[in-house]
């Protein structure tokens, strides 16, 4: 799948969303990637997970882990089209881990699906708990990589299906909040 199809893919489905948005971060942005709207349609799930699948198969990972929210179907997807187990992190208290029963054997290749990649923050924290559980992270992979120059560097190598340029702004320096314009909080999870 090509950065262009992907784009189609999120305008059709009204995924990309223009605004004043305050991200998980704190950071505040124009624009927002709300990709449970992409996901929300079977057929544009799919193929996103096939088309991540692509990028990650020749690692040869035997479980694919997304953080919960975003990153669940994803996740599903993905492991689907690799034929591997799907898992998911969730909030436990102020961190994530892994519950129901999830588990994975030591040194188990785990890929980490997100939807969106902003600051690298929730893909970081749930490689740790991958690592914590034994499991080796050989990749990640998302929809979108949104992160900037300020993005945290990743351990291991990010595979996004669209590299997307968007400029954010701590409150004091948003010229957004400058000019007024009201504030949303589009995600799952509440501002850090």
């Amino acid at each position: 799948m090509r950065a262009e199809e992907v784009m189609e893919r999120l305008w059709a489905t009204e995924a990309l969303l223009d605004g004043h948005f305050v991200l998980t971060s704190g950071l505040h942005s124009g624009r927002y990637i709300q990709c449970a709207r992409l996901l929300q349609y079977p057929e544009h799930a799919e193929a996103v997970g096939r088309a991540l699948a692509e990028r990650v198969r020749d690692l040869q990972p035997a479980a694919v882990v997304g953080p919960a929210l975003g990153g669940i179907l994803v996740a599903h997807e993905l492991a689907r089209a690799l034929g591997v187990r799907a898992l998911f992190a969730e909030r436990e208290g102020e961190k994530l881990a892994l519950r129901r029963g999830f588990s994975l054997t030591p040194g188990e290749r785990v890929v980490i699906a997100e939807d969106v990649v902003t600051t690298g923050g929730s893909t970081l924290e749930t490689a740790e708990v991958v690592t914590a559980q034994g499991g080796v992270v050989v990749a990640g992979a998302s929809i979108v990589d949104r992160r900037g120059p300020q993005a945290k560097d990743l351990p291991f190598p990010l595979f996004p299906l669209l590299r997307l340029e968007v400029p954010t702004y701590p409150p004091e320096a948003c010229p957004w909040c400058r000019d007024g314009i009201p504030l949303t909080k589009p995600g799952s999870r509440p501002r850090v």
